[in-house]
């Protein structure tokens, strides 16, 4: 079984660091999966869902903020404002935060704090969705 080096680093923390056989990660251009010997690239990660799969077959999900994630000589490095594992994850924090966002958002202020609010919403969703993978609702 052919492996990859991965670490993810959060503002806060070592979120993992080690051996991994897949990553899927949420780029600007979708979700985009990386592998063994994955030819080299740099690429920004937006709010999402991560998921990987070590060699001992056990899947990790979490929800990560923006970022982004390097990829060099069988070594993946990805760095991310938040990474968020469905136990951390307050469901209902989460659903408040995407009801202000979505408020701010209907608010149409400036440009900018429209973006921020975009930003944050998404954030939210990705959280809510990776506590519900969590609970076996996908």
């Amino acid at each position: 079984m052919n492996t990859f080096t991965l670490v993810i680093l959060a503002a806060e923390r070592t979120f993992y660091e080690g051996d991994s056989i897949s990553l899927v990660i949420p780029t600007t251009q979708g979700q985009y999966g990386i592998q063994a010997m994955h030819s080299n690239m740099i690429a920004a990660i937006v709010p999402g869902t991560l998921k990987f799969t070590t060699p001992d077959g056990e899947v990790t999900v979490a929800a990560v903020s923006e970022g982004l994630v390097k990829v060099e000589n069988n070594h993946v490095l990805l760095l991310v404002d938040t990474a968020e594992r469905p136990e951390e994850i307050d469901e209902n924090r989460a659903r408040r935060a995407a009801e202000q966002a979505k408020e701010a958002i209907l608010q149409k202020r400036s440009i900018q704090d429209y973006q921020a609010a975009q930003a944050k919403m998404a954030r939210a969703i990705s959280r809510l969705r990776v506590k519900k993978y969590n609970n076996g609702i996908d």
